[in-house]
């Protein structure tokens, strides 16, 4: 679910800077607040407090990734980025896993192997030498992205810590909108394009994203977001009229079949040697 809801993130961005005159900062604040103000209703129902809830760090890794995506996007190929972002995104989560203790088996070494090249596969047809400026910015978003996933895993409540953190990103947001205001440029489609991204694809899919990193090992969860080029790809089938392609149905078999490499774990046998009862 987490994984679709990235994939919605990718597709509304998409659509709301290449087809529609909504400006980056602009985008980039409205997906923001509708993120909070979805989340502070969530959190009302539930009767609890953002008093304490999310942590500053945590929110200027959403803050630098919502908008290093949104401005990387305004002069990058989308397959040139995706492979930035997702590549800074494995870097920085893998990275962090091995100093942190964790090995990855020969399989998941092979796995992850398999599934980066399947994302090559997938954007390599559209890579083109990236500008310098978008390439940093979209390295940079990633690496965010990594940075706030990991301290995702030991957030506490998934929900009251993703409203927390949206809460504390919203001045941020503002301030690089008011910097930008000179440039600004809205229309109803962007704005509408914003608030279902920060309502529904941002705010309620990072909260299902922090329950489910708890339960995951470093390397699954860097690992598991590769889907999200397949998943976008397909929404682009179902949604925007793209064709689907020999290319992408061999590409999301490597990516699915290496990530299942990862991610799935190995019963351990016992001292008779047979593979325990599933739980």
């Amino acid at each position: 679910m987490a994984m679709t809801a990235f994939a919605g993130n990718s597709l509304l961005c998409r659509l709301a800077l290449k087809q529609t005159s909504i400006d980056a900062a602009s985008f980039t604040f409205i997906r923001i607040i509708s993120g909070a103000v979805a989340l502070w209703f969530i959190v009302q129902m539930r009767e609890r407090s953002l008093e304490k809830a999310g942590s500053w760090i945590s929110a200027a890794a959403l803050f630098a990734y919502a908008a290093g995506f949104s401005f990387a996007y305004l002069n990058l190929p989308a397959g040139t980025g995706a492979l930035l972002l997702f590549g800074a995104v494995q870097a920085t989560m893998i990275i962090w896993a091995l100093r942190s203790g964790e090995r990855l088996t020969i399989r998941q070494g092979l796995g992850l192997a398999l599934a980066l090249a399947g994302l090559v596969a997938l954007v390599l047809p559209g890579l083109s030498a990236p500008p310098l400026g978008g390439s940093i910015l979209m390295f940079g978003a990633g690496i965010a992205w990594g940075i706030y996933s990991l301290r995702g895993k030991r957030a506490g409540d998934p929900a009251l810590a993703t409203a927390g953190n949206f809460s504390r990103a919203v001045p941020m947001a503002a301030v690089l909108s008011l910097a930008f205001l000179p440039w600004a440029k809205l229309d109803r489609a962007g704005i509408g394009y914003a608030i279902v991204s920060g309502a529904i694809a941002s705010g309620v899919g990072y909260a299902i994203w922090y329950t489910a990193l708890p339960s995951l090992r470093g390397a699954s969860a860097a690992s598991v977001q590769l889907i999200v080029p397949v998943l976008a790809a397909v929404g682009g089938i179902l949604f925007l009229q793209e064709s689907i392609t020999l290319r992408l149905l061999v590409a999301s078999i490597a990516i699915l079949g290496g990530i299942g490499l990862v991610v799935i774990e190995r019963g351990k046998k016992d001292e008779s040697g047979k593979e325990p009862p599933p739980s």
